[in-house]
């Protein structure tokens, strides 16, 4: 436990002084939606309403490729990441403190992105802010579970920014079905079918516990 408090302690402060993810993060995925906003009709008709969760995503899921991608990079200063294989613990506590920091940081792109979606294209998320909220985390929680641990796979690379997405995209499909699925429902009807959410906390916990097993294998690696 005091492993993955300093490995997330040491993230948060590492990106609280250069603030290098979140900035690239947000500028990507607002640059997404602004493409979006001038690739659909001013006037958003109800058939291109029926688009927007599945945009909103796309824009989630891009920031948090180009943010997992950074997520390992000091490490590779001064070996570090040889350094972490050599600490005497169980290595599951390095994923989930770099899996926790990732979330955290992830979810204040996803929140800020979300407003300024909701304004562009005039949604009222107000009504619906914290289921909406629950089902954007668990659907954050399963792409930064899975995409901790194929980052730091893909890290030592020499095509790390094309080997993350091919890795991670097509393992993504239960949790981005689940999470476009939820957020269409909420935005319709102002609820969420239960099977959208089980689909999202059983693809998320077996992704957690395939990363925290699996991690070992990776340093070693």
């Amino acid at each position: 436990m005091n492993v993955f408090v300093a490995v997330l302690w040491k993230d948060l402060v590492c990106e609280w002084r250069s603030r290098d993810r979140v900035v690239a993060m947000l500028v990507f995925s607002l640059l997404v939606v602004m493409i979006f906003h001038f690739a659909l009709p001013s006037d958003v008709a109800a058939e291109n309403q029926a688009s927007l969760p599945g945009l909103l995503w796309i824009a989630y899921v891009f920031a948090a490729l180009l943010g997992l991608n950074r997520s390992f990079a000091l490490e590779l200063e001064n070996d570090a990441l040889s350094a972490m294989a050599l600490a005497p613990v169980e290595r599951g506590w390095i994923f989930l403190g770099k899996a926790a920091a990732n979330f955290i940081l992830f979810g204040l792109v996803q929140a800020i992105t979300a407003a300024i979606f909701a304004l562009v294209f005039r949604m009222g998320l107000l009504s619906i802010a914290l289921p909406l909220m629950g089902v954007i985390a668990l659907g954050s929680l399963g792409i930064t579970a899975l995409g901790t641990l194929f980052a730091a796979i893909s890290v030592r690379t020499r095509f790390r920014e094309i080997m993350l997405p091919l890795l991670l995209l097509p393992l993504l499909m239960p949790v981005l079905i689940g999470a476009v699925s939820a957020t269409s429902a909420l935005l319709r009807t102002g609820s969420t079918p239960f099977h959208n959410i089980q689909l999202l906390i059983v693809t998320d916990l077996s992704y957690l516990i395939f990363s925290f097993l699996a991690f070992d294998h990776v340093l070693d690696e």
